[in-house]
């Protein structure tokens, strides 16, 4: 793990880093800056560290100065002997707040939160590029442009661009079009979901998979779901899990 101390005190700095490097295997220190100036000219010079541990009152002025002329994206831990800048802190990537004379039980605390956010956060990027993924993966195939729907004694063709949606109840399959007509469908909707594009059409339940350009409007709705609102009445409200509210989202954005 790469990690940068900004601080003006030499004694203090080679402390830290000796609890750095003791409370984290991984740890690379990559350098101990003493000033706002310095901190400045380093960030021009090389790429951002993983973690930074900062003072604030530096001999130059404070370490704020440093995060509002450098765009700062990791996150920071304030070790200060002063408990007055707590507020300014969190509102500059600060995750923790350490009081000097450092403790090291406090210091291993802050990063067990850092390992923890840094878990967090990677496990949401993954769900998000893995999203994104299927999406693509989806809107590659294009799909049926006709299929085969049933009528009374009759079997009828019908244009797929004419579906505004397909709804399963009690194993019967019903199909919904533009036209205001409701037909019977001999597949399921695993297997229609398969046969159709995935750019056009969403399985957004066990009910219901619906073509994006019958979609009127989204809403938030209980338990962190989405409530799809179509042109046409539905049989029952389209509900989209909350587990399938981003897949769902990066398909309606594609």
């Amino acid at each position: 793990m790469k990690i940068l101390i900004i601080e003006d005190e030499a004694k203090a700095g080679k402390a830290l880093k000796t609890m750095i490097e003791k409370n984290i295997n991984s740890a690379e220190v990559l350098d101990i800056l003493p000033s706002v100036k310095s901190a400045l000219k380093w960030f021009e010079e090389h790429r951002l560290p993983e973690l930074i541990f900062s003072d604030i009152q530096l001999s130059d002025g404070l370490s704020f100065e440093i995060f509002r002329n450098t765009e700062i994206t990791c996150p920071i831990i304030f070790c200060t002997a002063y408990d007055e800048y707590a507020i300014e802190a969190f509102n500059t990537n600060g995750i923790d707040y350490l009081l000097k004379p450092i403790d090291e039980d406090k210091l291993s605390l802050s990063i067990d939160k850092y390992a923890k956010l840094k878990s967090y956060f990677e496990g949401e990027e993954a769900k998000q590029k893995e999203a994104l993924i299927k999406v693509e993966e989806q809107i590659s195939y294009p799909g049926k442009s006709t299929i085969l729907v049933y009528f009374q004694d009759k079997i009828i063709p019908i244009k797929v661009a004419d579906v505004l949606f397909f709804y399963a109840k009690a194993g019967i399959i019903k199909v919904y079009t533009s036209a205001g007509k409701m037909y019977h469908i001999n597949k399921t909707l695993d297997e229609l979901s398969s046969e159709l594009s995935s750019y056009q059409f969403f399985k957004a339940s066990r009910q219901f998979i619906i073509n994006r350009e019958c979609i009127h409007s989204v809403e938030q709705y209980f338990g962190r779901r989405l409530y799809v609102k179509v042109n046409i009445e539905t049989p029952e409200k389209i509900l989209i899990s909350k587990v399938s509210t981003s897949m769902f989202l990066n398909w309606l954005s594609s």
